[in-house]
């Protein structure tokens, strides 16, 4: 029964294969698509050769379902919707080397899940037929398709060329101004400093002159008051002598006065 069962999920994993044939320089793209809607955006990857147990050991490009993580050069492409599971691979330019085995893989959660599909293509000189090989994965269907694909990479990437320019020119005006805003900053600082300087020596000057000046005004009246109390020292000991001098005037046997009886 276990024999059975694991018989039945390699005969799961095991992946399709598919023939096809492709035009030098042309394109060709490989069909591969899973159901974004059940399973969710899914890791994926394009393998050149055969596709390894796990991963990808020859990844040409690579998908976290959403956006392009990895990709060897830019003739490889995925065109499709990614937000639908469309991951079809696009190979722009065809040469004789590019024949050989392709393989899709998108990682599904759990054991030999994984979603497996071999493309093996054979690139002939020549014109390019308006028929496909095979119903799975087949070349482009006219030359108007291959010329508007040719135009949209032209057109994006000149799209992204500008937009690098662009992006290099605001950077360098950017710096530009940061370091103007830079200096006109540092200028203000100092500027500033040299008012609040100049303001607290012109504050500090006025102080100095205010305690000069009531310093001066305090010797001032200590020595008129020194003046006037020597002047009232005078008077006293004058005013005291007087009052002596009178009194010995007075004394003795009477002086100048007479006793009358």
């Amino acid at each position: 029964m276990k024999i059975a069962l694991l018989l039945a999920l390699l005969t799961v994993s095991e992946c399709s294969s598919s023939a096809v044939v492709g035009w030098r320089g042309h394109n060709v793209t490989f069909s591969c698509r899973y159901d974004i809607k059940y399973h969710g955006p899914e890791w994926m990857c394009w393998n050149r050769g055969e596709i390894p147990s796990r991963g990808c050991d020859n990844p040409l490009i690579s998908t976290d379902g959403r956006t392009v993580t990895t990709r060897a050069s830019s003739r490889y492409q995925l065109l499709g919707r990614l937000d639908e599971g469309d991951v079809s691979m696009t190979i722009l330019n065809l040469t004789q080397t590019d024949s050989g085995r392709y393989g899709c893989r998108v990682q599904i959660p759990g054991a030999f899940n994984d979603i497996k599909h071999h493309f093996d293509l054979t690139v002939e000189r020549g014109e390019k037929q308006t028929t496909s090989s095979t119903p799975s994965s087949s070349s482009s269907s006219s030359s108007t398709r291959e010329t508007s694909t040719e135009q949209t990479d032209n057109d994006t990437t000149g799209q992204l060329t500008s937009t690098e320019t662009m992006l290099t020119s605001s950077s360098s005006s950017g710096q530009l101004e940061g370091s103007s805003v830079t200096v006109v900053l540092v200028c203000v600082l100092f500027g500033l400093i040299a008012l609040v300087t100049a303001g607290a020596i012109i504050i500090i000057a006025r102080r100095w002159k205010q305690i000069n000046k009531i310093r001066q005004q305090q010797v001032h009246r200590s020595v008129q008051f020194s003046s006037t109390s020597s002047s009232l020292e005078l008077h006293r000991r004058s005013a005291v002598e007087n009052i002596y001098n009178i009194d010995t005037d007075r004394g003795g046997d009477g002086g100048e006065y007479e006793y009358c009886p």
